[in-house]
């Protein structure tokens, strides 16, 4: 760390510095997080962006007595630095290390764990209303990316901030991008400010009245807010704003101490909602993120520091094989169709969009309108195949249910990073889908287990007439060919180990295939007589499944999905239904919040490894069936356990 960093504890030590340390320690922190993130990966990008603006609002604002709220939570990392926590930098994102998003559980200035866009309005909203209940009308930041402008819950807190009076700062973080260039027509009106001619004299204009300006309330506030409405004919956004009764000041250079710290007093003294339009540059101060055009170095690997180039990466990826085979369907059909929200590169689609772009929509930070606009695609003719990171898909589930399935819409939503993934913690496992969509009637959902299995399965995905289809992959790297022996009943059988009879039947759900096949081997060595089956389509559940169970003494069913309600919970209740009286016991994510940490140590945790699985079917095979493990010692409790 440098100098001044070293010294920082907290906001108050912020507050203490000279102007010219206040700008040398924006320096320093540029520099700790371009050397902490190439160490571990993270989102680099969004932070240099927003160091002079979240130092100035710690300079304004009295956290965490007055909240600011990030949305979304991934540009938090200046403000943890900030109120304390650099010297646990060298952990972050790692298991038990620091969260990659505000965590209430790190410090009280971290109200919300904010990392799904667009919501935190709504929550500055509720906080606003509280306080003011309580007879504490503090005022309640919350810094909101333009991308987030995309998102609908934005707008209806918007409707309802303007219209209540109370003190909320609403400062929008204007860089053009969210992962990618934002898209839509508001990204467009903005755009249209920083292109214009007359941008960069409005911006300068702003700064000059700003450092004229006494911070004496309304009455100075009303005379600055009289200025805009003189140049609105150059101030593009203005209008939109005013229009819902919100007073609005900027635009605001995002990299000027001075001229932030004043915007922010004035907004503060108001009293009532104001909007602070802020620009700033994604990546601002590092070269290869500046210079990176697709995401500016949003949220990298492990890489160079000096250069900006990514630490080679080991064995291919799910997301790979999905895009290659996508752009292969899409010159086969050109009803074939792509939406993304926001997320063209990471979901990958990029590829597609570059070969056919009039077939693709980039419908910003918006699941829902994704999910809907994509059954107007498809009541038209269209097949739209809909890519989001399986955590985002909760948020479009009624649309899913009553715009696509009550409609019976051939709809394709491909699923990336379901289940466990990693490093971004509780709010981006993608581990609820299984459980959600087993109850959308008519809907039929494939879980690969590897890159043969994926590249048929969103063939017969975007085949399927009459009703949603949904095709789901892990985060982790593509694991190794597990071909299938034999099909029963339109079950693939991947092994069958021991001799005799069936003992213990292992439904290998998806990815989990390859670990259930290794933990067979180990259980064969206890003596029991193991067959691993993959069903490839969790739904409908393939009928090969009953016969197949009711053979065995124990089935097991293996997900890397939540079990409450999941594709164990549905297989059990299939086979009660059939008469199948088996004992079943079910392995997947417990009924709780995972924390962030690396993949192979959240799936250790929660038993999805070759050896977790074997220990955990060896303990219920000693309780289930005794006689088929007489030489065996009875297993260890498991880390879960």
């Amino acid at each position: 760390m440098g100098s001044l960093l070293e010294g920082l504890r907290g906001p108050r030590d912020v507050r203490r510095l000279s102007g010219p340390d206040r700008v040398a320690l924006c320096g320093e922190i540029r520099e700790f997080l371009v050397r902490s993130v190439s160490a571990t990966g993270g989102h680099l990008g969004p932070n240099l962006g927003v160091v002079e603006l979240t130092l100035a609002l710690h300079l304004v604002f009295d956290s965490p007595d007055e909240p600011i709220l990030f949305d979304v939570g991934h540009q938090a990392y200046v403000h943890k630095i900030l109120t304390g926590r650099a010297a646990e930098f060298d952990g972050l994102r790692q298991t038990k290390g620091l969260s990659g998003y505000p965590s209430r559980a790190e410090s009280s200035h971290d109200w919300i764990e904010s990392s799904h866009a667009s919501a935190a309005l709504s929550h500055a909203d509720g906080m606003a209303k509280g306080l003011a209940l309580r007879g504490e009308p503090r005022c309640v930041v919350a810094v909101v990316g333009d991308g987030a402008l995309t998102g609908g819950m934005t707008w209806e807190a918007l409707n309802n901030i303007a219209a209540a009076k109370r003190p909320v700062v609403i400062v929008v973080n204007d860089n053009g991008r969210s992962y990618s260039p934002t898209a839509g027509a508001l990204a467009a009106r903005l755009a249209e400010l920083r292109l214009r001619p007359g941008y960069e004299r409005v911006l300068h204009g702003v700064k000059d009245t700003l450092g004229r300006t006494p911070v004496v309330g309304a009455p100075v506030y009303e005379a600055l807010h009289g200025l805009k409405r003189g140049v609105k004919d150059v101030l593009a956004p203005q209008g939109m704003f005013e229009d819902l009764g919100l007073k609005y000041t900027g635009p605001v250079d995002g990299h000027d101490l001075v001229a932030l710290e004043k915007a922010l007093k004035l907004a503060k003294d108001f009293g009532e909602p104001v909007l602070v339009h802020v620009v700033t540059r994604k990546g601002n101060g590092y070269a290869p993120a500046e210079t990176d055009e697709v995401e500016q170095m949003h949220a990298p690997g492990a890489f160079d520091p000096v250069t900006g180039r990514a630490r080679p990466k080991k064995g291919r990826s799910w997301t790979s094989v999905f895009s290659e085979e996508l752009a292969a369907l899409g010159a086969e059909r050109d009803d074939l169709v792509a939406i993304t929200a926001a997320m063209r590169e990471p979901t990958g689609l990029g590829k597609f969009a570059r070969a056919f772009p009039e077939r693709f929509f980039d419908v910003g930070i918006a699941e829902q309108h994704a999910v809907t606009s994509a059954a107007g695609l498809a009541a038209t003719g269209a097949h739209p195949v809909v890519a989001l990171y399986a955590t985002f898909l909760n948020r479009a589930f009624d649309q899913l249910l009553f715009d696509v399935a009550l409609h019976r819409l051939p709809v394709t939503l491909v699923l990336d990073r379901a289940g466990i993934t990693g490093a971004d913690g509780p709010s981006h496992h993608g581990v609820w889908d299984y459980a959600l969509l087993g109850m959308v009637p008519g809907l039929v959902q494939a879980a690969p287990r590897d890159e043969a299995t994926l590249r048929a399965a969103l063939r017969t995905a975007v085949d399927h007439q009459g009703g949603p289809s949904v095709v789901r992959f892990p985060k982790s790297p593509l694991v190794e060919s597990v071909p299938a022996l034999r099909s029963a009943g339109g079950v693939d059988v991947l092994s069958e180990t021991g001799e005799g009879d069936v003992e213990v039947l292992v439904i290998a759900i998806g990815h989990t295939g390859v670990d259930v096949v290794a933990a067979a081997a180990d259980l064969a060595a206890v003596g029991l007589t193991v067959r691993v089956v993959d069903p490839r389509w969790v739904k409908p559940l393939p009928e090969g499944l009953v016969d197949l169970a009711r053979g065995a003494a124990l089935v097991v069913t293996v997900e890397d999905g939540v079990v409450a309600g999941g594709v164990g919970a549905r297989i059990g209740h299939r086979l009660h239904e059939a008469g199948v009286d088996t004992p079943l016991r079910e392995l997947g994510v417990p009924d709780e919040f995972l924390e962030h940490g690396s993949i192979a140590d959240l799936r250790e945790w929660v038993g999805l490894t070759a050896d977790g699985i074997a220990g955990r079917i060896t303990k219920w095979a000693w309780e289930t069936i005794p006689a088929a493990l007489a030489a065996a010692e009875p297993p260890p409790r498991s880390p879960a356990e």
